[in-house]
């Protein structure tokens, strides 16, 4: 009883910290980023998994989450919006939702550093729910949590660093869960790993980078992060939201 108390008070405080964002209809979270926003067809999906595998740990995996936090990088043409579906209409700079929206980064093997790419402003780490784990089923007991609340309009749970016998604990049950989870939130997850093992994820990208120390101190490498897409079954899923309708 002691233990669901304490779940309930963090629900609780999850709330008031991180409040509900306005209903919207849109489908798509815009990051901000175009190499990833126009790749992956506008945004990430809201209502599913898309998991993004980074072969290698010099793929630049690290610096996406950096990007993806500070929310309106070099180069791109809007920030990150709180709702509404992402179109190829620029965001009015006055638009109140066009602001930096809730994050919460499941830390899976507590190896995130803020300080690093030049370290995130005090704007982004106010908008930031940092939970910092050092085993994968805790980082997959925190999706749970999160995605059952719904507060955030993207969680992010990194596991690119977690060994694979580390990974291999995580039941193949527990993806579909989470899937179901998300499915009835206004919220994108995205899920990291080194290999394909998401089985849920109704889409798959693959970073293709191999970086070196060099490639680390270009600012502008980011922007050329080559990002391929391995599986969609959005397209499919969208049909069957316009024949709905």
């Amino acid at each position: 009883m002691a233990v669901r108390g304490k779940i309930i008070d963090l629900r609780k405080l999850l709330a008031e910290r991180f409040p509900h964002a306005p209903a919207a209809a849109a489908t798509r979270l815009v990051t901000g980023l175009s190499f990833l926003d126009e790749t992956i067809g506008g945004g990430l999906p809201k209502g599913a998994i898309t998991e993004l595998i980074s072969p290698r740990i010099s793929a630049g995996s690290a610096s996406l989450i950096h990007m993806v936090l500070q929310g309106d990088p070099a180069g791109s043409p809007q920030p990150r919006m709180l709702s509404g579906v992402a179109d190829e209409t620029p965001a009015d700079p006055t638009d109140k939702m066009s602001v930096l929206w809730p994050v919460a980064l499941i830390d899976g093997r507590d190896s995130f550093d803020p300080s690093a790419s030049g370290g995130l402003g005090n704007a982004c780490l106010h908008h930031l729910l940092w939970v910092r784990c050092t085993k994968a089923l805790d980082a997959i007991k925190a999706a749970d949590l999160l995605l059952r609340d719904g507060n955030f309009p993207l969680v992010i749970v990194d596991l690119v660093l977690n060994p694979p016998a580390d990974l291999s604990k995580i039941p193949q049950t527990s993806w579909y869960r989470l899937q179901r989870l998300v499915e009835s939130a206004p919220t994108a997850c995205l899920v990291m790993t080194r290999q394909g093992m998401v089985s849920s994820a109704q889409l798959k990208i693959v970073l293709e980078n191999s970086w070196t120390l060099e490639t680390f101190e270009d600012e502008s490498a980011i922007s050329r992060l080559q990002i391929r897409v391995q599986r969609s079954q959005l397209h499919r899923q969208d049909a069957q939201m316009g024949g709905a309708s």
